[in-house]
Parts: C-alpha cells; sequence; structure tokens
C-alpha cells in the first residue's frame, strides 16, 4: 500500500534532509523509525530536499507500506521519532504516486522578527529596521513576470534548467514579525533564501527595482544579495492532484 505522510520537523538538529554518508538527516531518521515500527525495510521519497537548518511545517513523502497506516500507528511511530520530526497525517494513494514528480506546486515561508526576540531563536531572522516592505513587494511583485531564476540559484549544482513558473511572492507584516511567501511550480537550489536576501537590500534602500530587474537578466548568482540565513525558512504546502489519492 504506498501512503503519502505530512510531516514537519525543525531542522535545526539535520544536515538537510536528504541522506547522506556520515551525517544525521531528516530523511535518514524517518526513514529508520519507519523501518523499525513497520517491521520492514522502507524506503521514503520526499517532495522536494531542503537545506541544513531549514524547516519544514509540511513536507510530503511516500513510502510502501506492509501494514495500514491509522491513527494508533502514527502514534506509535511518533513516540519512535525524535521530538523535532513529526508525522501529522497519512493518506492512501494510487500505487504509482510519487510524492516528487506529482506535486502541481510547493510553498515556502522565511519570517523575519524586526525586534529582538529570543522565543525566536532559530525560528525566525533578527532583521534590525527601518525597511520599506512597499518596495519588497514591489519586488516580489516582479517575480512573476520572468520565468529564469538562475541569478538566485546555488551553484554548481547539476541543475541544467533554471525556470520557474510562480504563481505568487508576496510580503506582509503581523505585528513584530515580517512574512515572505513565495510558491511555485519548482524551486532552485538555495533560491528562497537569496531571493529573500535580495529583496532585504531593496527594502533597505541600496538596490532600485531597476537593479532587481537586472539581476533577474543577468543569470548570474555573483549580482544577486546574499543568502538569508537558514533557520527562518519553512517549507509550508505541497500541493497535488485530487486523482493520486484514493478515495476509501
Amino acid at each position: 500500500m504506498r501512503y503519502f505522510l505530512d510531516i514537519s520537523y525543525r531542522g535545526a538538529n539535520y544536515h538537510g534532509w536528504q541522506i547522506q554518508e556520515n551525517a544525521v538527516t531528516v530523511q535518514g531518521v524517518l526513514q529508520k523509525a519507519l523501518s523499525n515500527v513497520l517491521g520492514a525495510k522502507i524506503d521514503i521519497l520526499g517532495s522536494g530536499r531542503t537545506d541544513t537548518g531549514v524547516h519544514a511545517s509540511s513536507q510530503i513523502v511516500h513510502l510502501d507500506s506492509p501494514k495500514e497506516i491509522d491513527a494508533a500507528l502514527i502514534f506509535r511511530i511518533n513516540g519512535y521519532l525524535p521530538k523535532d520530526i513529526c508525522i501529522k497525517s497519512a493518506r492512501l494513494v494510487q500505487d504509482d504516486a510519487h510524492a516528487r514528480f506529482d506535486a502541481l506546486s510547493r510553498a515556502y515561508v522565511y519570517r523575519i522578527t524586526l525586534v529582538k526576540n529570543p522565543f525566536e531563536i532559530g525560528l525566525a531572522y533578527y532583521f534590525y529596521p527601518p525597511i520599506e516592505i512597499d518596495r519588497m513587494n514591489k519586488a516580489a511583485a516582479i517575480l512573476l513576470q520572468y520565468e529564469d531564476f538562475e541569478s538566485f540559484s546555488k551553484v554548481h549544482t547539476d541543475v541544467t534548467n533554471f525556470n520557474c513558473t510562480i504563481f505568487h511572492a508576496y510580503w506582509e507584516r503581523n505585528g513584530d514579525m515580517l512574512y515572505f511567501h513565495v510558491k511555485a511550480n519548482r524551486f532552485l537550489r538555495g533560491m528562497v533564501r537569496t531571493l529573500v536576501g535580495t529583496m532585504l537590500e531593496v527594502g533597505k534602500g541600496r538596490m532600485s527595482l531597476d537593479d532587481f530587474v537586472q539581476i533577474i537578466l543577468a543569470k548570474d548568482r555573483k549580482r544577486a544579495g546574499i543568502s538569508a540565513p537558514p533557520e527562518a525558512l519553512y517549507l509550508s504546502e505541497v500541493e497535488y492532484p485530487a486523482e493520486v489519492y484514493k478515495h476509501v
């Protein structure tokens, strides 16, 4: 039986999502827990990779299970997992459903605290104002006009296609917190954090909107801003077509 698991995790203690030799990763810890509780070797595949320190409030993985995964079994698996990884739910899917390739979109949220807040350590980026959110939203709106985001991708990756379709991108402020929301069909390695770092330059008045456009057109990572810290980034949603799910 193939399932989609909806999981959440805090990334601080992990070297990213994907299994690596001699490193503790979310995928590795989750696979071990599932294999132990289900009594069989379980391989899982996620909707995408998150980098070291990045969190997920909703990451989707698929697996083939020899047992029905109900609420009681989820409770048992969560008891085996460390406190910073949690399975939220499980849904039966078609036998060929794929967590990565069937995804229609992915969404991220980047959290910034505008005041020093000890309760946001490791969960948000402390960025001291003044900052012009209207200018940053104008920069975010520009993203929807383009598809090639090579300037915001990590270099020396195996990616040859830098095109992404961005469905929405905007900043919002709530009290002392600032959030960047972005949703696209796919993301490049390091893309969201580099977008955030570059738009913060726009917000502080160090970069014009025309400069921002020229960075996109340059297709050169050296032209963009610094990458914002990983601990404030969250994978927040992965969307699939309704037909991947089995209705029982």
